[in-house]
């Protein structure tokens, strides 16, 4: 289980995320987020299995297509193709994946998080990195403030830190920390 916050400072402390949704006709909050990230200098992958280019770069036809493994996702796709996209995080071995939501559905749906939950794939059901990264954008601190208010941030408790060996219990509450032996 995790808050929030943690959860997404774990999610962008990881260098290689692809963001898949990214368009190279209408730009949308997936190729928002993919410039910020590629501005502040993550190594970002972007992913629409109908183009080549987007953003002046290379634009992958899936997961797959990229060379090396990924850190992490952010999927911003319609919602009707978040469970493929899904399915290509688990065949790749992605551990981490950050389902978009702003004020709208976005990509967000029970289906894609029972998938995360069934295939022990840790899932930030909802948001936008764009209220985490720092420093954060005026608008994007408002879009925060606003969910937080009305009780509709994303919920992490489904965010499971990772590991290379897989999902790392977290510590308990209230219990102290081992004796050291000297």
């Amino acid at each position: 289980m995790s808050s929030l916050p943690a959860a997404a400072a774990e999610f962008l402390s990881h260098r290689r995320i692809a963001v898949a949704g990214v368009s190279r006709d209408q730009p949308n909050a997936a190729n928002v987020i993919y410039r910020r990230l590629r501005a502040d200098g993550y190594d970002v992958f972007a992913v629409n299995p109908a183009a080549d280019q987007v953003e002046g770069d290379r634009c992958y036809r899936s997961l797959a297509a990229i060379e090396g493994s990924v850190d992490g996702v952010v999927i911003g796709t319609a919602p009707d193709a978040t469970l493929q996209v899904l399915e290509q995080c688990t065949a790749a071995g992605v551990q981490r994946v950050w389902i978009h939501r702003g004020i709208g559905p976005g990509s967000l749906s029970a289906a894609a998080v029972r998938f995360c939950t069934e295939h022990d794939v840790s899932v930030i059901a909802g948001g936008c990195p764009m209220m985490f990264v720092q420093p954060t954008d005026f608008g994007h601190k408002c879009i925060c403030w606003v969910l937080g208010r009305f009780g509709k941030l994303p919920d992490a408790r489904a965010y499971r830190f990772a590991t290379a060996r897989g999902p790392r219990p977290e510590p308990a509450p209230d219990v102290p920390p081992p004796a050291r032996a000297d």
